[in-house]
C-alpha cells in the first residue's frame, strides 16, 4: 500500500483496472493480485493506491556462506577400505564381506545355500556372490542372482552385488547394467574395483 496517497474513486469499472502487478518484499517474485478496493454500504467505492512496482523496494540479498554445511543427517565420511592380500578362496570370500562392512551392510553372513559356484554373502537389505574361481563371469550367473535376490526379498528389497577375480562377459556386463546389479572385480592386493555404473552408484551411497 502507498501510504498517505489519497483513495480514488471508482465510477468506471474495466478488466485491467481489476488487477495490480506488485512484488513480493519477501521472495521479489511479480505476481498480479486483486486491485485492493473499498466500499460502502451506499454504493461508493474507492481504489486504494499501492507502490508501483519499479519503485517497490528489492528483496535485501544473503550474502553466500563462504561453504555449504552439510545436513545434521548427513553420514560420515568412510575411512579408506583395507585391502588385504588374496591368497585363496577364502580370503576373496572375507575381503567381499568386509568390504559389504565397509559400505554400510551389517550383519554379513555365509548363505546357508550355496550357488553352483563360489559362495553368497547375505547381509541387512543386501545378497552378494563371491566367485574366487578363473573363469570370467557369464550372463546366467547374473541373471541367478538376480533371481535368488527376488526370490529372498518378500515384502523388503533387497540389494545385490558380484564380485569376482576373473573379471566378466560382454554379455554378463550387458545384463547387469539392464538389471542393475552392482560388479566388482577383486585384484591380488584385496581391493574390490566397480566395474560398472551400478558399482559406482554403490560405492557412492552406501548402504
Amino acid at each position: 500500500m502507498a501510504r498517505g496517497a489519497p483513495p480514488t474513486p471508482v465510477t468506471d469499472r474495466s478488466w485491467a483496472d481489476e488487477w495490480v502487478t506488485v512484488r513480493c518484499p519477501a521472495c521479489g517474485r511479480r505476481c498480479q493480485w486483486p486491485q485492493p478496493e473499498l466500499d460502502c454500504a451506499c454504493g461508493t467505492v474507492l481504489r486504494l493506491a499501492v507502490v508501483p512496482i519499479a519503485r517497490a523496494a528489492a528483496p535485501p540479498r544473503r550474502a553466500a556462506p563462504a561453504h555449504i554445511p552439510l545436513p545434521r543427517t548427513a553420514p560420515r565420511p568412510r575411512p579408506a577400505f583395507r585391502p588385504a592380500p588374496i591368497r585363496d578362496a577364502r580370503d576373496a570370500v572375507a575381503t567381499a564381506a568386509l568390504y559389504l562392512r565397509w559400505l554400510g551392510y551389517r550383519d554379513t553372513r555365509s548363505a546357508t545355500r550355496r550357488p553352483p559356484s563360489g559362495a553368497r554373502i547375505t547381509a541387512r537389505g543386501m545378497v552378494a556372490q563371491v566367485d574366487p574361481g578363473l573363469r570370467r563371469i557369464a550372463a546366467r550367473d547374473i541373471e541367478c542372482l538376480w533371481l535368488t535376490a527376488m526370490t529372498a526379498a518378500g515384502d523388503t528389497p533387497l540389494a545385490r552385488a558380484f564380485f569376482c577375480l576373473a573379471g566378466y562377459t560382454d554379455e554378463a556386463r550387458a545384463r547387469a547394467d539392464t538389471l542393475g546389479v552392482p560388479l566388482f572385480t577383486i585384484d591380488l592386493t584385496g581391493t574390490p574395483q566397480p566395474v560398472n555404473g551400478a558399482a559406482d552408484e554403490l560405492v557412492a551411497r552406501g548402504a
